[in-house]
């Protein structure tokens, strides 16, 4: 039967205490495991929403004994977040302590992972070190990351709700991270590296876009597993291999204020459809629905700013496919009555925008899907 674990963060001050719940259904000595997340940006609703209809139908695939793996849900990620509001406004994306965003920076380690398995760290190598067979070294790299985890002393709540989430996760074969857009059509970010093994959460997602990249600069929670894995691979390449280790995705489930049980509800299925395809569940596997747009890097989107200060118009809804001219937006000045457009420079698929609809010089409005590059360096927005 489902387990439910409790964790508790380091306080923020005295008298407070913030904790994590942790929901774990199906048999636990498989071998394999399954762990999704939702609110880590704790103003992010419809992921929450959708991890509540995921534990109910995990809950029911338990009792039928249907799940082939651990499934690990936590259908809120960030108990910090989530207790800030500022006259009445739920601010979940940055602690308020200090400024950082909860889904950047994440520790990443895959170069100490790689110097304790070599034996490079206080002299001590990991025992059952590196040979042939890729599943062993899995297990080499899986326990080296523990102990390093382990080993560190957050000295801030936020960097030991970080430092917790990889704990319970970095063992897992498929990491979902559940987030949501401001105004959105259902999108993935994940790993270059591990797209094909990705492609089918799309597919049954009904994704309009996904966005690859190897390392988005921003050591988002998604890529503290992709990235790390992936650079393992690269150091020992040659000599040693190294799976992808896990399929690690973030979901953006539309935008803030789509919340509604029949959306959660489809995605949950759309979910648990990927899951039995991946066979951590045993049942019927749903046929593939075709890919609604193919991949795209995520250094091939197109960001659009606003040229100036002024009541935002937009042009064109989420999701829709836009052709190179096409009008975005429209800023008024209200003062004046001047209107500025802006127009996209790229074909594809206009997958974000903002929900604001006053904006300053200068902020962003949203993003069109590229095929070629046009960003290097930090690809993610604030």
């Amino acid at each position: 039967m489902s387990i439910r674990d409790t964790h508790r963060l380091l306080p923020g001050a005295d008298g407070t205490a913030h904790h994590l719940y942790v929901d774990r259904f199906g048999p636990s000595g498989t071998g394999r495991k399954v762990y999704v997340q939702a609110g880590l940006h704790a103003d992010e609703v419809p992921g929450m929403l959708v991890a509540a209809w995921l534990k109910t139908r995990l809950r029911a695939l338990e009792e039928a004994g249907s799940l082939r793996a651990e499934c690990v849900v936590l259908s809120v990620a960030n108990p910090i977040g989530l207790g800030q509001a500022v006259l009445g406004y739920p601010l979940g994306r940055f602690d308020l302590a200090s400024g950082r965003n909860f889904n950047r920076g994440f520790p990443m380690l895959a170069a100490q992972i790689g110097d304790a398995i070599e034996g490079r760290l206080n002299g001590d190598a990991i025992e059952g070190r590196l040979n042939g067979d890729a599943l062993h070294n899995r297990a080499v790299v899986r326990e080296a990351w523990r102990e390093l985890l382990d080993k560190a002393a957050p000295r801030h709540p936020v960097d030991d709700l970080q430092r917790t989430l990889m704990q319970l996760s970095i063992d897992a074969d498929i990491v979902l991270d559940l987030h949501c857009s401001r105004e959105a059509a259902m999108h993935i970010y994940t790993g270059e590296a591990i797209w094909n093994e990705a492609e089918p959460l799309a597919r049954y997602l009904g994704a309009r876009a996904s966005l690859l990249a190897f390392d988005s600069g921003g050591q988002s929670f998604d890529e503290a597993h992709s990235l790390t894995w992936w650079q393992l691979q690269e150091r020992f390449r040659g000599r040693y291999p190294i799976p992808n280790g896990c399929v690690s995705v973030t979901v953006e489930h539309r935008g803030q204020r789509d919340v509604s049980d029949e959306l959660a509800r489809q995605d949950a299925e759309a979910i648990i459809s990927y899951l039995t395809y991946a066979g951590m569940i045993d049942a019927a596997v749903e046929p593939l629905p075709p890919l609604p747009h193919p991949a795209t890097p995520l250094a091939g989107s197109e960001q659009f700013y606003a040229p100036a200060t002024g009541v935002l118009l937009h042009r064109v809804e989420e999701g829709a496919h836009v052709q190179a001219g096409d009008e975005m937006f429209v800023v008024v000045d209200p003062v004046e009555g001047t209107r500025t457009a802006v127009h996209s420079s790229t074909s594809g698929v206009f997958y974000m925008r903002r929900d604001v609809r006053y904006v300053r010089a200068g902020d962003p409005l949203g993003r069109v899907t590229g095929e070629k590059t046009l960003r290097s360096g930090y690809l993610l927005g604030a």
